[in-house]
């Protein structure tokens, strides 16, 4: 009798696959059929996930490896190194799986009644589907090759989805702008790839780990594999992509492609951390160099959002600066080595990977409930909607304190320790960043301002509230923004010191793989 509970990994992969290509059919039958079918789909995969996640939380590790008799099996007797594709899953591996499957449910839940018929929902879909199906892969992997395989699904399908408002040109733009610089970035980390299996004839992440010399060559894989994971995750000044891409996608798309954007993210901090282990540490101008264009990335993502009278490109912006704040603790982990000062950064960093998704994915959702109501994206063409949309004024205020660190918000959480680790490396990056926030704080007020409690326009007086799947998606999300922020330490003794941890002890994550044959 097959254990289902085993297979969890490859179903994670299997189960939303099977979905996206059924999906089309089903929306042919019915679309309510279709509707439950995609939340259904998505609903599973979530509760794989929290499986999956409790069961690597109480007994560590979990391999699974394609095409063996016993699923933990990583190389067979007669050869040494792993021969098999497999997927290594630990304390990393599911905070981001987590993230994954929360957002793309929401995004789903969001689409409902935003996405319209005449859109291609079917197709929309069927692409949102294929994204979540890469970005799991991309984090259950333990092989290079197939990560740059399932990043190239979540390329793809992201700029299919960006593009999904087919009657603007915008979309368009954003669309090729994002595949175009997505497709260098991935010929860069092909380019990687090659140059780590030339030099050790392997594609495993921990048998290369664990064989790592540090060469000429391995050192242009690494500045290749930053670069390309770096313009994946958008940060700057390879951030050009992502004001279009977030400003002009639907914002259920935005959402999707913001976790997408995550996941290339966590490549980064996997390779860094994992695959390079404590040989980067030895060269400190890594992490110098990832926490300057940090800095760089929150000025330019605050001045830049300053300045925007557009809703949507002024959240655009605010999300650059925050995969700054993200790279200011992680790189700062990366300059000092992991020792407390070091590991207290690297926390930080985790932890707002999460709240950056909420907290941001929140505005983006209350933005696009506004524009859903309205039909307007300018500042200048709305005013006084707090009078007709109570649920979704309460749902941007959470969002803008989140996003800008107000206590009691999530957010406040992790940049409070951002601040703490990064002034000890430099009190100038400190005070960079705080005033930064402060100048978030100021824009979004503003913004709210203008968006709510201004005076009522002329033609926004038949506006109503949103639809309830909608105001559902930004609840959930309000919910959690709350709820991370009233217990930070509960959320980072069970979910973001694991993934640290994973991060600190690479040694774990490839003895497993090299100790895993029978």
């Amino acid at each position: 009798m097959i254990d289902l509970f085993e297979h969890i990994p490859a179903l994670l992969i299997a189960v939303p696959l099977l979905g996206a290509f059924l999906t089309p059919l089903l929306g042919k039958v019915n679309k309510n059929a279709r509707n439950i079918w995609v939340l259904l789909i998505l609903a599973l995969t979530a509760a794989m996930s929290f499986l999956l996640a409790q069961d690597v939380y109480t007994n560590g590790i979990k391999l699974y490896t394609f095409g063996a008799d016993i699923p933990s099996l990583t190389h067979p007797d007669t050869v040494s190194i792993p021969v098999r594709i497999i997927f290594e899953i630990d304390g990393m591996s599911v905070f981001m799986l987590l993230i994954s499957v929360i957002i793309g449910f929401l995004a789903a839940l969001y689409s409902i009644s935003f996405i319209k018929d005449e859109n291609g929902i079917e197709r929309y879909y069927t692409l949102l589907l294929l994204l979540i199906t890469g970005m799991i892969g991309m984090e259950l992997t333990g092989d290079l090759f197939n990560f740059f395989v399932f990043i190239e699904i979540t390329s793809i399908s992201a700029a299919a989805l960006i593009a999904t408002m087919v009657d603007r040109e915008q979309s368009f733009e954003a669309a090729f702008k994002y595949l175009v610089l997505s497709s260098i970035g991935a010929l860069f980390l092909l380019l990687a790839i090659g140059f780590l299996y030339g030099q050790y004839d392997a594609l495993n992440i921990a048998t290369i780990a664990s064989s790592m010399q540090y060469t000429f060559a391995d050192r242009m894989a690494l500045v290749l594999i930053i670069g390309a994971l770096a313009l994946k995750a958008g940060l700057a000044p390879m951030h050009m992509w992502m004001p279009d891409a977030y400003g002009e996608a639907p914002p259920s798309v935005t959402i999707a492609v913001m976790a997408a954007t995550l996941a290339s993210l966590y490549g980064l901090i996997r390779m860094c951390f994992t695959l390079y282990g404590s040989s980067i540490f030895n060269l400190s101008v890594i992490g110098a160099l990832i926490v300057a264009m940090a800095m760089i990335s929150i000025i330019i993502g605050a001045t830049m959002a300053l300045i925007q009278s557009n809703l949507t490109r002024a959240i655009a912006y605010a999300a650059v600066a925050e995969i700054g704040y993200m790279l200011l603790g992680i790189g700062t982990a990366l300059h000092v080595g992991i020792n407390e000062f070091g590991e207290t950064a690297l926390t930080g960093g985790i932890f707002h990977i999460f709240n950056d998704v909420l907290d941001v994915g929140l505005l983006f959702l209350a933005t696009g409930a506004v524009i859903y109501a309205t039909n307007e994206k300018s500042l200048s063409n709305l005013g006084g909607l707090a009078r007709k949309m109570k649920f979704t004024t309460i749902f941007f205020l959470i969002g803008l304190l989140a996003a800008a660190g107000m206590p009691p918000m999530n957010g406040f959480a992790s940049k409070i320790i951002i601040y703490e680790s990064v002034y000890r490396l430099n009190p100038l990056l400190s005070i960079g960043a705080i005033l930064a926030s402060i100048l978030m704080l100021a824009i979004f007020v503003r913004i709210f301002y203008s968006v709510f409690l201004g005076p009522e326009l002329p033609n926004l007086k038949n506006v109503r509230e949103v639809p309830k799947a909608m105001l559902i998606s930004m609840a959930i999300i309000s919910m959690l923004i709350i709820i991370f922020g009233l217990f930070p330490g509960y959320v980072i003794d069970n979910l973001v010191a694991p993934a640290a941890s994973a991060l600190a002890n690479p040694e774990s994550y490839i003895n497993a793989v090299l100790l895993g044959g029978a």
